[in-house]
Order: C-alpha cells, then sequence, then structure tokens
C-alpha cells in the first residue's frame, strides 16, 4: 500500500517514527515533510498529503502536529478525504469500519510512539464495513459534488 506522510515541525518525530513502522510492513512511504523542526505552517504539508490521497496518487494518508486538530481541520476540507483524529485504536478502527477514512491524524504531545504505532497497525489493517455505512458515505460525496464550500 503507498502512504503520504507528512507533519509540521510539532508531529516530526512521531512522524519519522512511523515512517519506520511503515517501512517494516512493507508498504511504499511517500514523505511530504517536514523534514526540520524548524517551525512551519501545518497546512502547507496536511494539504499537500490530503490532495494527494484525493488524486488517487496515495492509497491513504497519515498527518502529525501537535494535536492533530490543526491537520485534522486541513485534511477535511479537500474534497474526497475522509480524515479521522485517532487517540485509540478502537476509534482508528472504527474510522475505517464505518468511514472508510482514507487520512489518519495523531498528535505527537498527546499521544506516545507505543500506542502511535497501535493506532497506526490497527487503522491500517482494518477494513470498511460497507453496508448501511455506504449510504452515508455515498450522502457526504453527494453533498461535496453539490456544493462549493
Amino acid at each position: 500500500m503507498k502512504i503520504a506522510i507528512g507533519s509540521d515541525h510539532a508531529g516530526l518525530e512521531l512522524k519519522e517514527y512511523i515512517k519506520r513502522i511503515l517501512a517494516e510492513g512493507n508498504h511504499e512511504v511517500a514523505d511530504y515533510g517536514t523534514n526540520s523542526p524548524q517551525s512551519v505552517d501545518y497546512p502547507d504539508y496536511g494539504f499537500k498529503v490530503a490532495g494527494d490521497v484525493a488524486a488517487g496518487k496515495a492509497d491513504r494518508g497519515i498527518l502529525v502536529c501537535g494535536t492533530g486538530m490543526g491537520m485534522n481541520v486541513v485534511a477535511n476540507k479537500v474534497k474526497g478525504i475522509r480524515a479521522a483524529l485517532a487517540f485509540d485504536t478502537y476509534t482508528a478502527v472504527q474510522s475505517r469500519k464505518h468511514l472508510d477514512a482514507n487520512v489518519l491524524v495523531l498528535g505527537e504531545r498527546v499521544t506516545g510512539k507505543g500506542l502511535a504505532e497501535e493506532i497506526v497497525k490497527s487503522w491500517l489493517e482494518a477494513k470498511f464495513e460497507g453496508g448501511r455505512h455506504s449510504g452515508r458515505i455515498a450522502k457526504i460525496e453527494a453533498f461535496e459534488k453539490s456544493t462549493d464550500r
């Protein structure tokens, strides 16, 4: 699976850790930066990752910032993206099973490396259930197509 990953300066250390985990799992990883602890603007990286996931250039995306909140807002502004901010494995799995989330968002300042690893692995393994959830996703997609918001 090709996974686009990005962070701001506050998520750099966790992003680098997750990259190693993904590589060990034989995933193709596209790193969109940042690659420095110097202060940067999270939208610059969030829009790159979310844009390429929406365009089909990556199968899924992972974004990291300090709390995850900023990246989550940014990613969900991109049509076709269903980003999920997860603080535990349950919400990560549910985001895949019910929402078919295509971007996972984590906060380095609120999620330790061990838990982040569990969250990422469980999110990648979880499958969309379809069924009644497909109709809900279709409503989201219809709204995106009908509005310029």
